[in-house]
Formats: structure tokens, sequence, C-alpha cells
């Protein structure tokens, strides 16, 4: 994470708790304004182009915080993005404003890839293993699924990875196997 992007989702959070927003909601507008300014080179073309005067920008954001129903701080904060030429960094200022407010509302975002799909008693077994090792805090887990593990799971929580894949079971035998025979 950039320390540039850290600055602006820091304040953002920090406007969020002090109207407080629903930091969900503003999560979601974010997103939504994301995916359109990905899917309009037009609008990107507007809000990024510093030869576009200011109260034109404004405009433009005006009409979209009406169509996608944004709130005034989330457009507010779209605008101060435009006008200090960081637009390009939206997507990763949203993720590290998103991690944040994770942070701040005590979840833990966890990564969980599987050989098939996992019902959901077994989901809630797993989750509840792994509030234990984030020391309680609420787990808020993304399912995958990866045949080629064989069975078990891969749990990722931040940067620490838990290989439990009968894969990742069968590689560090062979690697055992490969240092007492060396």
């Amino acid at each position: 994470m950039a320390a540039i992007d850290y600055r602006y989702a820091h304040a953002l959070a920090e406007v969020v708790a002090s109207q407080k927003l629903d930091t969900k909601a503003t999560e979601q507008q974010l997103a939504d304004f994301l995916a359109t300014m990905e899917s309009s080179a037009e609008l990107r073309e507007v809000l990024e182009n510093p030869s576009i005067p200011e109260p034109q920008k404004l405009k433009v954001l005006d009409g979209l915080k009406e169509k996608l129903g944004l709130s005034q701080a989330v457009r507010n904060f779209i605008a101060v993005l435009a006008h200090h030429q960081r637009l390009e960094s939206f997507g990763e200022i949203i993720a590290t404003y998103a991690a944040l407010s994770d942070e701040e509302a005590n979840v833990a975002d966890v990564e969980v890839v599987s050989a098939h799909e996992l019902a959901a008693d077994s989901r809630a077994t797993l989750e509840a293993q792994i509030a234990k090792l984030v020391n309680g805090r609420k787990v808020s887990a993304s399912y995958t699924q990866n045949a080629e593990l064989l069975g078990g799971a891969i749990v990722t929580i931040g940067s620490t990875v838990y290989d439990g894949s009968v894969r990742g079971q069968l590689q560090q035998m062979k690697q055992r196997l490969l240092a007492v025979t060396v």
C-alpha cells in the first residue's frame, strides 16, 4: 500500500466516522463508482484530464451522485481525488479504505481455497477455528475452489498462509524425504 493511498483512505475513514455513515454502504458506493469509471473511457477522460475545467467535472460528479445514489461525502471524496489527479489510484485507495474499516470494525478478511465446495456447517466450523487464530475477531471469509489441492484447504489471513491441503502436505513430505536422503 502506498503511503499516499493510505492518507486518502484514512481521511475518508475519518469523514465516514465523524458523519456516522454506514461503512459498508460507503464501500458499495465507492465500488459502484469504480465500476462505472472502469466501464466508461469518456468518464475517465473527463475526470482525469487536467485541461477540463473543475466546474465541468463537478457537474459530471453531481450527475453521477444522483444516478448512483452516492452520499455527499463520497461525491466530495471523488472530487478531491479528481482535483489532485489521484483517480488512477482509486482502486488501491478504496481497497485500503476497506481494510481500514474492517480493522476498525474488528473484522479479519480471510481467503479460503478448498478442493471442493464446502458445506455451510464446514464453513462455520472453519470460520470458528480461524476466529481463534485472529484473537476472536469477526471473520469475513471468501471461498474459492481449486481441484488441484486434492483435499483440505489453504487459508490466507493477511500475509500469513496456512496450507492444510493434501497437495501441500505431500509437498512437505517430499521435501523431508529429499532432505533425509541427501
